[in-house]
């Protein structure tokens, strides 16, 4: 699985650990976020994110 990173502020998300603090379980590829998550550090949308 890709990790993805933030553009703005240079979080990366790594679908083997997912996101627990927001409920995403370890496994969770990006492309099975909801659209709705966001990102935990500076709080922008998927849309800001690529590809690592």
């Amino acid at each position: 699985m890709d990790k993805y990173v933030c553009g703005p502020c240079g979080y990366e998300y790594d679908p083997a650990v997912g996101d627990p603090d927001n409920g995403i379980a370890p496994g969770t590829p990006f492309e099975a976020l909801p659209e709705d998550w966001v990102c935990p550090v500076c709080g922008l949308g998927k849309d800001v994110f690529e590809k690592a």
